[in-house]
């Protein structure tokens, strides 16, 4: 009773007062359990710490699964400009509201998704839900939603992105067809790159021919790091239990 009175309160009010890594911000009111987990410092500290490590106010921020905009909102508070991706149109219309709340001028938020191509894709949740966390292009279940698609030479070929520092990707399996597409642009401007591994979301028998073309293709990379910074060995994420788990892995020149 007393949860359902505090969500009836922020939505009246329109928006949750919390904190992301320690900076206060207004947040939508419609995903308040999960701005409190974030406010109490239990959501993704790994990533928070990255983005102060990376970012500086003469850099700019590539945030490529953007879904309501925690890594958005605090990027924009650390990096010079922030670019993101959101296909999920239930997402984008929260991630909109997140950064009007604040009244964040630095961002260029798309309401599209980054694919090998320019046209119209469904995609939809693993869990059914509209907007939640796991939206993906791998999914077209009849729950989903249409989304428009461009290729990323489209969108870099009119936008200035030399200053790019850091790049997260984060798109639910995504990942295996759309950074090959990256790859030219990522070879001349090495931004470090904080690359969510899907793997489980493939056909079990896809999994180690998908990772091992997807890591082999971005070894100029000189480093390949875990969560956390600390070095790790790619082999490691071969092993049949690795590639039945999602990873995320920091590359960095």
């Amino acid at each position: 009773m007393l949860t359902q009175a505090r969500k009836m309160f922020y939505r009246a009010r329109g928006y949750y007062e919390g904190n992301l890594n320690g900076e206060p911000f207004r947040l939508d009111p419609y995903h308040s359990k999960f701005w409190r987990k974030v406010s109490e410092g239990k959501w993704e500290p790994d990533t928070f710490a990255l983005l102060d490590k990376y970012l500086t106010p003469d850099s700019d921020y590539l945030d490529i699964g953007a879904w309501i905009g925690p890594t958005v909102l605090y990027g924009a508070t650390k990096a010079r400009h922030v670019w993101c991706f959101e296909p999920d149109p239930t997402a984008f219309r929260h991630l909109a509201w997140n950064l009007d709340l604040n009244e964040i001028n630095n961002v260029s938020a798309f309401g599209v998704a980054l694919s090998d191509q320019f046209g119209v894709a469904r995609m939809a949740s693993v869990r059914g839900e509209p907007g939640d966390s796991t939206s993906s292009l791998l999914h077209d279940g009849t729950h989903g939603s249409d989304a428009l698609t461009i290729a990323w030479d489209q969108f870099e070929a009119v936008n200035d992105l030399s200053r790019v520092s850091l790049v997260k990707m984060d798109i639910e399996g995504a990942e295996f067809f759309v950074l090959p597409t990256l790859l030219q642009w990522l070879k001349k401007c090495r931004p470090t790159l904080y690359l969510s591994l899907h793997a489980p979301l493939l056909a079990a028998q896809d999994r180690h021919s998908s990772l091992t073309e997807l890591l082999s293709s971005l070894s100029f990379y000189s480093e390949i790091c875990d969560e956390a910074g600390k070095g790790l060995d790619p082999q490691a994420l071969m092993t049949d239990n690795a590639l039945a788990t999602y990873r995320t892995i920091l590359l960095k020149a």
